[in-house]
């Protein structure tokens, strides 16, 4: 792209001008789909991050897809910076599966959850299930889920991506114990969210 500018445009001032364009919207996908390296916190029942992001939301509610009752919710945030891999939160079976169409509203408000584009997903670990959601945003028009019901996951390996500012929903029994707290900042794989108890 650049060699063609500088080809095709005598006034080189312009070529190189316009060549910065092509040149920073490559630098910037580079940057927004990196997969870092991580290192997982071991323990079967020690439920880590899915994404990178802001604890945006600890709440006990009423989850009615696949819980179908009480349980604690936490929400993450994720803006244009973070990686936005998602990774197994445990190891274990994936037990459940389903894409809903959407509209794009802010991910951070809360009927997001309820009403944006998403993808539903639980994997059952030998401390119980651990069900999350990967939430399109306002501009995130791309969500990708590797998930299929019936295979073996191991916890830190990638479960996904969600392209552009976006949120994970993750729901916990209610005697899980949460480690995080709001406005927390949050690193997958390496930050344990709940830890799980039989």
């Amino acid at each position: 792209m650049t060699y063609l500018m500088m080809r095709f445009i005598p006034i080189p001032i312009v070529s190189y001008l316009l060549s910065i364009i092509p040149v920073t919207l490559m630098g910037f996908s580079l940057f927004f789909f990196r997969v870092p390296s991580r290192t997982t916190v071991p323990g079967d029942n020690v439920v880590t991050s899915v994404a990178d992001g802001k604890i945006v939301i600890i709440e006990k509610v009423y989850e009615e897809e696949y819980v179908k009752g009480e349980c604690l919710q936490v929400s993450i945030y994720m803006d244009f910076f973070n990686v936005h891999v998602n990774y197994w939160p445990v190891t274990g079976e994936v037990s459940y599966y389903k894409y809903h169409p959407g509209k794009y509203m802010l991910a951070f408000l809360p009927k997001a959850s309820e009403l944006n584009e998403h993808s539903s997903v639980a994997i059952s670990s030998p401390y119980g299930d651990v069900f999350f959601k990967q939430i399109a945003g306002t501009f995130a028009r791309r969500i990708v889920t590797y998930a299929q019901p019936g295979n073996a996951e191991i916890k830190g390996d990638q479960c996904g991506v969600i392209k552009f500012g976006s949120r994970i929903d993750m729901f916990f029994p209610l005697d899980a114990e949460i480690k995080v707290k709001l406005g927390d900042h949050v690193r997958a794989c390496e930050t344990v969210i709940a830890d799980l108890r039989k």
